[in-house]
């Protein structure tokens, strides 16, 4: 069985935030709590850990943006911000902090499911792409390690580039480990021995 996403709504007015609630209840099931006060957020929406967090502000500022951002960074989860009117200042504060979806003009029922959709897509978007650029950056260390080690080896043992890296394949797949580690081992190696 599939667990609701837990949606946390941080809405000041209690009359509005009623409203969110029942056009979140006719869009789907979901695990709503409100949050009527941005006093403590990060600490507020840390016990609560929500999957996804929907602000709807009248007019944001930049406090409630930074305690935003400092609440829900864009690695943990989904924004949707719904305010009534903005700025571009306040627009990018709204990015920069992590809202996964900013929409101008209020939020009004039957904009919500599509809306937190969207932010949901978004979220998943970015963070692929975040962890595509952490693996690119991984291999791109690695092999700037492994060209050392190969360079460290034909300099010591007056191989080619082909036979030095081959020696630490084969090294590597005779200890059951990542060329990598072997590389990086010997680069530490050879720098203790400097």
């Amino acid at each position: 069985m599939a667990t609701r996403l837990k949606i946390a709504v941080i809405e000041r007015d209690r009359e509005r935030a009623l409203m969110i609630v029942d056009g979140l209840r006719e869009a789907g099931d979901y695990e709503i709590s409100i949050v009527g006060d941005e006093t403590g957020l990060a600490r507020r929406l840390g016990a609560l850990n929500p999957d996804l967090v929907l602000v709807d502000l009248e007019n944001p500022n930049r406090d409630m943006l930074e305690e935003l951002r400092l609440a829900s960074s864009p690695t943990e989860r989904p924004v949707a911000m719904f305010v009534d009117r903005t700025d571009d200042v306040l627009t990018k504060a709204a990015i920069e902090a992590g809202v996964s979806a900013y929409v101008v003009d209020g939020l009004r029922k039957e904009r919500s499911k599509p809306v937190l959709d969207a932010a949901i897509a978004r979220f998943h978007m970015f963070a692929k792409i975040r962890m595509e650029l952490e693996a690119t950056k991984t291999a791109l260390e690695e092999r700037k390690v492994i060209d050392r080690a190969k360079g460290i080896l034909m300099k010591a043992k007056g191989l080619s580039e082909e036979e030095a890296y081959g020696l630490m394949r084969k090294t590597a797949m005779d200890q059951g480990r990542k060329v990598a580690d072997v590389a990086a081992a010997m680069v530490s190696t050879a720098d203790l021995l400097r």
